[in-house]
């Protein structure tokens, strides 16, 4: 008993009066937060890897299911060594003069991120992974934009110069201390960073790249519904560490997040069944498990600020919009945004992030608004982000579109498109029959 009051008695002492920062430093250092972010980070990487290769490779038909596979697996690696060289310290590094906007250079290469320097309660090298998976996952959610139809040297040029020139800024604006930060923009887990960027980038590819062959009325039905379930189920299961981990400790938000996650996806998966049957007679599984995946896009911004009763509110709101905007994209203004990016992702974390202003309110079971500000208020800021962070995106990747069609071209063959990508880009076959 004597000598654990002597050893915190040290401790405290350590605290008050030593000017090493190296043992103040340890000290601040929380094992339960680093534990769960680790756990975090692996859960993330493995919504990429294995959960929306098989999601989307279910999806397509089945000469180009290895294709698609290809796609998340090689964005994962690009994604991984861009943020290595440049793309954390363009997110999250101290930007000389021009804070509000881009990161410096300080972090280059990781220069100086060593294991005891922390962010918070946790390593910052930790810091670093945890965000390297979001950026893995962000440009791979394109890929359902554009399978069947686009060249593999495309792919990687435009997922490399968009994680850069896309993804990096709007994430400083965001998380980084930019901008949109200072304004008071709530998006606890990426429903900005992620999935606006993402969703309005896929619809601008989809347009560009033009639809596959015999879009909209000759098309082949997803070659194998079970592997994209399996993939959803992964999706659901690493989104807890994309949302509760985002947390960046392991206490009760990170709890309320996981538990908001569960119950808007399942309540999303109801509706999205639910109007299937009233409509066409039957719930299909692609229906069901679309609604799960359009549900945890939509609360991820708001799954830090509101509470399960906005969850349920949220969750049935996005299965009956994210079901509505599939049809308006391919049936209304007939773009070919093949596995639903747009209509999922972006369309869900724009709604999620405006929902965030009304349901983060105490009085609607929320963790409150900043002190001072109204639910138009915080409206009204919610808004911004979610304009600006879509235009800056088109914009964008119009620009990138076009260099990449200039450098490598965008679209394969007629005739390579009608034999499939997995022979004609990678020289393989999904299955031997």
């Amino acid at each position: 008993m004597f000598k654990r009051l002597s050893s915190c008695l040290a401790v405290i002492f350590v605290l008050l009066f030593s000017g090493d920062p190296a043992l103040a430093a340890e000290a601040a250092l929380n094992g339960a937060d680093t534990a769960w972010i680790l756990t975090s980070t692996a859960l993330v990487l493995f919504m990429t890897l294995p959960g929306l290769a098989l999601f989307y490779g279910g999806l397509v038909r089945a000469n180009n299911v290895l294709s698609v596979l290809m796609h998340c697996f090689a964005i994962a690696c690009l994604a991984s060594i861009l943020w290595l060289i440049g793309g954390y310290a363009l997110a999250f590094g101290d930007g000389a003069g021009v804070q509000a906007w881009i990161g410096g250079a300080e972090k280059w290469f990781l220069l100086g991120i060593g294991p005891d320097l922390l962010s918070g309660s946790i390593p910052e090298i930790l810091f670093v992974m945890f965000q390297m998976t979001f950026a893995i996952i962000t440009p791979a959610l394109i890929v359902g934009a554009y399978v069947e139809r686009i060249k593999f040297s495309a792919v990687m040029v435009f997922s490399g110069l968009w994680l850069v020139l896309v993804y990096a800024p709007v994430c400083h604006w965001v998380w980084g201390g930019g901008w949109l930060a200072e304004m008071g923009v709530m998006d606890f887990a990426g429903g900005i960073v992620v999935h606006v960027t993402a969703g309005s980038s896929a619809l601008l590819m989809a347009k560009m790249l033009g639809g596959r062959r015999g879009f909209p009325k000759d098309l082949r039905p997803p070659h194998n519904p079970g592997m994209t379930m399996i993939g959803a189920a992964m999706l659901w299961v690493g989104w807890f560490g994309f949302n509760a981990g985002s947390a960046l400790a392991a206490d009760g938000s990170a709890s309320m997040a996981m538990l908001v996650t569960h119950i808007s996806a399942a309540a999303a998966a109801l509706t999205w069944a639910i109007l299937e049957w009233q409509r066409f007679g039957k719930s299909s599984l692609i229906g069901i498990v679309t609604g799960m995946v359009a549900e945890l896009a939509t609360i991820t911004p708001a799954s830090g600020f509101v509470g399960p009763l906005g969850a349920l509110c949220i969750g049935v709101a996005a299965g009956v919009v994210c079901h509505f905007a599939v049809e308006w994209v391919k049936q209304k203004i007939l773009i070919d945004d093949s596995l639903d990016v747009f209509a999922v992702h972006g369309v869900g974390g724009a709604l999620g992030t405006l929902l965030t202003a009304f349901f983060a309110a105490v009085s609607l079971g929320g963790m409150g608004l900043a002190e001072g500000t109204s639910m138009g208020q915080q409206f009204g800021v919610q808004l911004m982000g979610v304009a600006a962070v879509l235009v800056w995106s088109v914009v964008l990747s119009y620009i990138i579109i076009k260099a990449v069609d200039a450098m490598v071209g965008l679209r394969v063959e007629d005739e390579d498109e009608i034999v499939g990508l997995d022979l004609i880009a990678h020289g393989e076959r999904g299955y031997d029959l």
